[in-house]
């Protein structure tokens, strides 16, 4: 075969890839579903069960957690308050909260967050908080505050 047959043949191969149609890319992640936690996770990755007294009522409805990270199911705009001395990307590393303990009406919560754990203003102040109507306390598992 001469040079020329091959310089032909490579020039019409790369014509025609160049010619093929681009259709959109399309990338799908699959998180999976949501961990199964009495009291909720927190809102980073690996997403471990947060102890009671961590989430504030601020994100139960009808006794049923709003989900955090990719998880989160809240209105748009939504923060809740949370009582970070319980995470431990603020030191917290004492056991899970013990059952039996002070009921979930005695939550301090000392942040406001939204569901993808970006600190902001709830609106309103979580010292007087309590349960909202419909609240069962995390499926009726008795806990406490652990350390404070």
């Amino acid at each position: 075969m001469s040079y020329g047959k091959v310089f032909a043949f490579s020039i019409l191969a790369v014509a025609l890839l160049c010619s093929a149609p681009l259709g959109p890319a399309q990338v799908a992640v699959d998180i999976g579903v949501a961990p199964v936690c009495p009291y909720g996770y927190f809102d980073y990755a690996p997403y471990d069960c947060a102890p009671y007294g961590y989430y504030g009522p601020d994100w139960f409805v009808g006794g049923v957690f709003l989900g955090a990270g990719p998880w989160f199911h809240g209105p748009h705009g939504f923060y809740g308050h949370v009582d970070n001395r319980f995470d431990p990307h603020h030191g917290y590393n004492g056991p899970l909260p013990g059952r039996g303990e002070a009921q979930f009406n005695h939550f301090h919560g000392n942040e406001a967050r939204d569901g993808q754990g970006h600190v902001g203003n709830a609106g309103h102040e979580a010292g007087g908080e309590h349960a909202l109507p419909g609240f069962r306390g995390g499926g009726g598992h008795a806990g406490g505050h652990g350390r404070r």
